[in-house]
């Protein structure tokens, strides 16, 4: 058995240098742990074969030979999918890093994005012509990734999900097909990008809208621990009317030295008087242990996210969802309890307002299917490898996500979901998950892409 897959391996492997323009990696070779590198550092999978596919028709090499030759596939781009999915064992990886270029075409107020860029690719290109992208909050999270689950981010009030700036995109399909899809092209099948994931194929490139950068207003506000519960009774309070062009992602998290505190990474895009006032109410959520917010472009903000994701670089991560329609008294006590018990200063809340103009579009106008206004809770468990091996930052995990439950609604947010979360995955896509499993078998029948984020059972 092994001397077959060992054949079986290396034929592929011959077949697909000798057809891509590309590197081929296995095993033992120089690129090989590059290929197989995940932002979390507790996967370990141990796939057969890596190909870094540097255009459109690599991929689709990679797809036909992976095919040809039984090997079970998968697609690494920004590699935060904190379950590993970008890697399978045994398996062979189409590694999309090398295709990052960001085309912006600035009269249109669209960019092409190659499948492999990141977040922080995609701000610096618009910004460098006065434009932003509806983005989330880590530049170092795919681009492809993002947009095809959904992609919350500080901006959706007034341009929408990430998802619902998807204006096209290239895709190879399970059978090698390139296909371009749009509102005129392949409908059903930009639909199903538009929130149903990575389930559909290998996207190459997509195209998506961007908008005008404005007054933009950025920064972080610090509260101390011992005003948790005032700020976020205030926080409740002022979300329920915040404006559209202010999001306010939070984090229930730990401070430089240590010890729980509360940040606050307030973003405004419009007239500038308007938000310096609003930026003022921020700020009295409480008595501020630093405040320092000003004008700021896109990738600002993100520098202050990567800079905590490159502090835990090494960390082993397991991560929760929860979907709330607001943060009631009870959700609030129960995020704060969870904090001062956790055993890591990894251990950390953050959520997204989900608000505005991502709430105006109809739930069957893309595979993302929830439409009402909430909060996409990421409960976050992390800890050092050599410090013990995890068990009670899990179980933290999971006990802060079942205390949530009797405040939460149906579902969650399917690119944080795990391979064994099948119950919220049943409705992660309220009432659009029947049309997703007929397209699923319509376009992917074999379930080549099995890999990607979870389709709801049936």
């Amino acid at each position: 058995m092994l001397g077959s897959k060992i054949r079986t391996r290396s034929s592929c492997a011959d077949e697909l240098q000798a057809g891509i323009s590309g590197r081929v990696a296995l095993p033992g070779d120089e690129l090989y742990d590059d290929g197989c590198r995940a932002w979390n550092g507790a996967v370990r999978r141990h796939p057969a074969i890596v190909a870094f596919c540097e255009q459109p028709e690599d991929v689709q090499a990679a797809v036909r030979a992976a095919r040809r030759h039984g090997l079970p596939l998968s697609v690494r781009g920004g590699g935060h999918d904190w379950a590993g999915r970008a890697l399978r064992d045994d398996g062979l990886v189409i590694d999309l890093t090398g295709m990052r270029d960001v085309v912006v075409d600035p009269q249109a107020r669209v960019a092409t994005v190659a499948g492999g860029a990141r977040v922080r690719d995609v701000a610096a290109a618009a910004g460098a012509h006065g434009l932003v992208a509806a983005l989330g909050n880590c530049g170092t999270v795919g681009m492809a990734g993002l947009t095809l689950g959904g992609g919350y981010g500080p901006l959706s009030g007034t341009c929408g999900l990430a998802a619902d700036n998807l204006l096209g995109a290239d895709i190879v399909l399970a059978d090698g097909r390139r296909v371009t899809t749009g509102p005129d092209a392949a409908p059903d099948l930009y639909w199903a990008l538009r929130g149903g994931g990575g389930n559909f194929g290998v996207v190459t490139s997509l195209r998506v809208r961007l908008h005008p950068a404005r007054d933009m207003l950025a920064g972080s506000v610090v509260y101390k621990w011992n005003e948790a519960g005032e700020v976020l009774r205030r926080y409740a309070a002022f979300a329920a009317t915040a404006p559209d062009e202010l999001g306010v992602p939070v984090g229930v998290m730990s401070g430089p030295d240590g010890e729980p505190v509360i940040m606050v990474v307030p973003l405004w895009n419009g007239e500038r008087c308007q938000g310096e006032r609003i930026m003022e109410e921020v700020r009295a959520f409480g008595t501020p242990q630093s405040a320092q917010v000003g004008p700021a472009t896109y990738t600002d903000m993100l520098s202050q996210f990567d800079a905590w994701v490159e502090a835990a670089d090494g960390c082993h991560w397991e991560l929760r969802t929860r979907w709330l329609p607001a943060l009631t008294v009870g959700a609030a006590d129960a995020i704060v309890a969870a904090k001062a018990r956790a055993g890591s200063p990894y251990c950390s809340v953050f959520w997204h307002h989900f608000h505005g103009a991502a709430t105006r579009m109809a739930p069957d106008g893309a595979a993302f299917g929830l439409r009402h206004e909430h909060l996409m809770v990421e409960i976050v468990a992390g800890w050092k490898p050599d410090e013990d091996d995890g068990e009670a930052h899990r179980r933290w995990a999971q006990d802060l996500w079942q205390s949530l439950a009797p405040f939460a609604l149906p579902g969650g947010y399917a690119n944080l979901l795990g391979p064994d979360d099948r119950e919220q995955a049943a409705g992660a896509y309220g009432g659009n998950a029947a049309r997703l499993r007929v397209l699923k078998r319509r376009f992917d029948p074999d379930w080549v892409f099995a890999s990607a984020i979870p389709l709801p059972e049936g």
